[in-house]
């Protein structure tokens, strides 16, 4: 068992699929509330098309990343992990900006829906609310998997197990269950997912450095592997050194050969972003200019 990999879908389902369920889970609580329960199948159809789309578009793109020869792969891939690096940047701040009216957005929403008299209109709110949530978790993983190669199946697995502990998390909200504090979850994956996208950030350098679309920064700036190897290398130490080095490469995209600028890449990306994310926010709508006393 690949423990890295495993670790490394799990946070992304869970992270995701907390939102995704939140989602829903805000959709149903409303539906109930209002003493519309017959309006649970139209949700749950445009929640079943927006996860099999998800699947689907999740499949295509890997099955399509395997199938190009050299040096092909080696850009499709690279440009793989900067496009999921950068949806889950973006989620990640438009989730943590948008969190305070996410709730009153989407019962305006269920609103317009209940009050046109549309079945249709319930399921492509479902659709719509849940597609993002689904595209973005399948683009991240394949990226994932696509850094992890060999061990791409236990990315899978840990997802689908983190899946799974977000269905029984959307389960607790639904119920009206306090025990998760939402913001702290949110925050402490959040902060997970920094680090699993600069892996992949830094892996996609490395393979543009494979194939010489990098040149500047190409060499490598430290040789760990004779201590902690991320793979089997010649001459590396066995034991838990190459078992602690998988894992952390599969986690945090470690390389015990990092080139110049794929570690420049890395502490580039962490520190930016890690640093916007933890910054406060500054409350909506809030007058940030000084004030001036009158004469």
């Amino acid at each position: 068992m690949d423990l890295g990999s495993f670790t490394s879908g799990l946070l992304t389902g869970l992270r995701e699929g907390v939102e995704a369920a939140l989602i829903i889970g805000i959709i149903l609580s409303y539906l109930a509330h209002t003493g519309r329960r017959d309006a649970f199948g139209r949700i749950w159809t445009g929640t079943a098309a927006a996860i099999a789309l998800s699947l689907v578009a999740g499949a295509a793109l890997f099955i399509t990343v395997g199938a190009l020869e050299t040096p092909y792969e080696q850009l499709f891939e690279a440009v793989t992990m900067l496009v999921a690096a950068t949806v889950v940047t973006w989620m990640l701040f438009w989730m943590r900006r948008q969190a305070a009216s996410v709730r009153d957005d989407l019962h305006e929403a269920l609103g317009r829906a209940l009050g046109d008299g549309s079945a249709t209109g319930l399921a492509v709110l479902a659709f719509v609310s849940v597609i993002r949530e689904g595209l973005e978790t399948s683009l991240f993983l394949v990226g994932q998997a696509t850094s992890a190669q060999a061990s791409a199946p236990w990315v899978l697995a840990g997802a689908v197990v983190g899946l799974a502990m977000a269905v029984l998390i959307g389960a607790g909200i639904y119920r009206g269950a306090r025990r998760v504090n939402l913001g702290v979850f949110f925050r402490w994956t959040g902060i997970a997912l920094v680090f699993i996208a600069a892996g992949l950030v830094a892996g996609a350098v490395h393979e543009l450095v494979e194939i010489g679309w990098i040149g500047v920064g190409s060499g490598v700036l430290v040789d760990l592997s004779g201590v902690l190897p991320h793979k089997a290398i010649d001459g590396a130490p066995g034991g838990l050194a190459p078992i602690i080095g998988g894992f952390l490469r599969a986690l945090l995209g470690y390389n015990s050969q990092p080139e110049v600028v794929m570690a420049v890449a890395w502490l580039a990306y962490t520190g930016c972003v890690l640093g916007a994310y933890l910054r406060p926010m500054a409350p909506r709508g809030a007058d940030v200019t000084p004030a001036v006393t009158a004469g």
